[in-house]
């Protein structure tokens, strides 16, 4: 991770926007079976630079998963194990800030999968789900506390490209979060500790819900 990244504004730091699907929710029994990764650099989208790959898990995906994401036994039957795709998933991430929706799910997987392999996922995180409902409730914007994805894509008036399959959802994301970056500015660009840093203002939230509710 670069030195002091956390000052760097926003469109001078080197951004990577993950998404992944994974068979549930808990890094020490489920397993990621599809990782996408796409750059922001200048301020822009990379979409010729996304890394995508789908991976075999050690057990099938439950059917619970199955709804969301649609990846089947047999779609991953002849993919690569995680093993075999860690050295494209670290090199895709080094050195770069990471952006993620529900960014805990990717953290939380990311670094047990890094770590069993012998690297770190450092540095700064991005949230984006937390710094769309700061953003839109700075606005006065209905908002969620914690906003969709595809919430946050239309209230920006942004398309979403392929829900939950891991390169729609990264793509989605990536614009997401330039267009969240650019509200957030005020006087100056965001720095990537403030955009990391970003929660709703809660209080504000409550104190305009009861003003409806008494209006």
């Amino acid at each position: 991770m670069i030195a002091g990244v956390e000052q760097l504004g926003w469109r001078a730091a080197e951004l990577i926007v993950v998404d992944l699907e994974t068979t549930g929710l808990d890094p020490r029994i489920d397993e990621i079976i599809s990782f996408a990764a796409i750059p922001v650099r200048d301020g822009r989208v990379r979409p010729a630079e996304l890394v995508n790959t789908l991976v075999r898990p050690r057990h099938a995906p439950p059917a619970a998963a199955i709804r969301i994401h649609g990846l089947r036994e047999s779609d991953l039957r002849d993919e690569p194990l995680l093993g075999e795709r860690i050295e494209l998933m670290a090199t895709a991430l080094a050195g770069s800030v990471l952006v993620a929706h529900c960014a805990w799910i990717e953290t939380r997987f990311l670094g047990e999968a890094l770590g069993a392999h012998g690297h770190t996922l450092e540095g700064p995180v991005i949230d984006t789900m937390a710094l769309g409902a700061a953003v839109l409730a700075r606005r006065g914007a209905p908002c969620p506390d914690s906003p969709s994805l595809q919430f946050l894509a239309r209230a920006l008036g942004l398309p979403v490209h392929r829900p939950h399959h891991a390169d729609g959802d990264a793509l989605t994301t990536a614009q997401v979060f330039i267009a969240l970056a650019s509200l957030f500015d005020r006087e100056r660009e965001a720095t990537i500790g403030e955009l990391a840093r970003a929660q709703p203002p809660r209080a504000s939230l409550r104190d305009r819900l009861r003003s409806r509710r008494r209006g």
